[in-house]
């Protein structure tokens, strides 16, 4: 079998590339056709790990999950991590190969541009259909030569490509159409539409907008896609957390979250369960003066540990995280923030920074040692019941069973764990995991996705005096509910018959 193929590239990051392919790979597996995700390379701290522990980025994950599948490590053969100091691990099949400078990584692209290819050879004999993801845009021309990710990718896979443009942000016409003039005839060539995505209000009053691009162009606008708001589906990076109060509109709360925004977060979709759930205010706050006065703070997970704990005191953060919980308030630490909870991160060998030893915030009695090897696990784990516990939330969970998974470097001693790892990477385990104050308000683990657990999610929220508004829908899959809701609105927004015609007659 040697899969069909399209591209989607995008006239810059953030153009909307990630969900469309999402959207497609649901549409084409509830329609039975086999198919897959693939992405040659993407830049993201938001990562996600495979069934055999190997790690690819989180959006990939979500395409796979779209498309009904476990994701593996050829959606996506090459992950640039950033990291501290300029520079980024980079993992090469689902591995950490190197940690390198920018200028130090287009030098390696005859090596990677074969794990690239590789991969999507492996995809194409084992599906039908392979839906390729481009990264920024396919005309930065000062790193076109180096680029293995985008039309490079398109060229070898023959794939027809569709390039799509945010009107949200205005220059649509200079998005689309200065993009495809700066593309070399040979790109042009298998260019085959244009999509124009993230459009607010009356979409027929872009008609002639259409039709100046067409006219123009010469290439096919294959529809116009609104802009969505509230799906709770994982965010590609952290490029959407930049604008005041993302994500989020503003609706009435009975309890009000504030997660660090961290300068190198990362797998802040640990968050998007508490979002969706009605009666929960999320914000990500960088600054003393946009904390406010929530019931709960999140430190999230982090590439970089030491570096960003030193921010949060550089910023004054740490300052008022110590006035919260003096004043009663609830106090998180996920992966890296609960390594950032400790009384101290030890990193003999300079695995993360230059500093042999730095004092943590000192909210739990843990120390974190950093060691060279970095564990990478799909996880389950039960909640741990002691005597010391019987005064908080965790009483009314014990002994249920939890998933999610782990990425991290350190190995955290000192507490009295509240998590039972009882299987990693589908083998067994009797690991232990977490730390938590008596009183429940302070805790911490190394678990990504634990919010994903509706019986803990929801036990912690009541913790926090959460009330849902009376009516108000309960959800218990989100995602399942929002990646119905993409895929049938880009079925609807796209012209599908013209989609099929270029994906099958190619």
């Amino acid at each position: 079998m040697t899969a069909k193929t399209l591209m989607i590239v995008g006239t810059s990051s953030s153009a909307g590339k990630s969900l469309l392919v999402t959207a497609l790979c649901h549409s084409y597996a509830r329609r039975g056709i086999k198919v897959a995700p693939f992405k040659a390379q993407n830049m993201s701290n938001n990562a996600a790990v495979c069934p055999d522990g190997s790690e690819i980025g989180r959006a990939q994950a979500v395409q796979a999950a779209a498309a009904g599948l476990e994701p593996t490590v050829d959606m996506n053969p090459i992950l640039i991590k950033p990291e501290a100091d300029s520079t980024s691990q980079i993992v090469v099949n689902g591995k950490p190969w190197k940690t390198l400078h920018a200028r130090d990584y287009y030098p390696k692209k005859d090596y990677l541009w074969k794990q690239v290819t590789s991969a999507i050879d492996r995809l194409r004999a084992e599906y039908e259909l392979v839906l390729i993801e481009g990264a920024g845009s396919p005309a930065e021309l000062n790193l076109k030569e180096g680029d293995i990710v985008n039309m490079a990718t398109a060229l070898y896979a023959e794939a027809p490509t569709l390039l799509v443009g945010d009107v949200d942000r205005g220059g649509i016409f200079a998005q689309l159409l200065g993009t495809y003039w700066l593309l070399p005839p040979e790109e042009q060539e298998i260019l085959k539409g244009f999509i124009v995505n993230k459009f607010r209000g009356d979409i027929t009053l872009f008609e002639d907008g259409i039709q100046i691009i067409e006219e123009r162009s010469g290439v096919p606008v294959f529809g116009v896609v609104p802009y969505l708001h509230d799906l709770y589906i994982p965010e590609e990076d952290a490029v959407s957390l930049e604008a005041p109060d993302p994500i989020q509109p503003v609706r009435a709360a009975s309890v009000d979250i504030a997660v660090i925004h961290l300068p190198r977060i990362a797998n802040f979709d640990d968050f998007d369960p508490l979002l969706a759930e009605p009666g929960v205010r999320l914000r990500y706050v960088d600054s003393p003066t946009r904390l406010g006065k929530p019931n709960a703070i999140i430190i999230p997970g982090t590439k970089s540990t030491i570096g960003d704990l030193h921010w949060l005191r550089s910023r004054g953060l740490a300052t008022e995280i110590q006035k919260h919980v003096q004043n009663g308030g609830s106090l998180v630490g996920i992966c890296g923030g609960y390594q950032i909870l400790g009384t101290e991160i030890l990193d003999p060998h300079n695995v993360e920074s230059r500093e042999a030893q730095t004092a943590g915030l000192g909210f739990l009695p843990i120390s974190t040692t950093f060691v060279g090897e970095k564990a990478t696990y799909r996880a389950k784990a039960k909640i741990r019941f002691e005597e010391s516990h019987q005064f908080n939330w965790l009483c009314a969970i014990a002994g249920k069973e939890i998933s999610g998974y782990e990425i991290h470097k350190g190995r955290t001693t000192g507490a009295d764990p509240w998590l039972k790892i009882i299987e990693r990477n589908q083998k067994e385990t009797h690991d232990l995991d977490g730390a938590i104050s008596t009183d429940g308000r302070i805790w911490g683990c190394y678990i990504h996705g634990l919010f994903g657990n509706q019986n803990l999610r929801r036990a912690w929220l009541r913790s926090l005096g959460w009330t849902p508004p009376k009516d108000a829908p309960m959800q218990d899959d989100p995602f399942a509910a929002s990646l119905t809701y993409l895929t049938d609105t880009v079925e609807s927004a796209l012209d599908m018959q013209l989609l099929e015609k270029i994906i099958w007659e190619s």
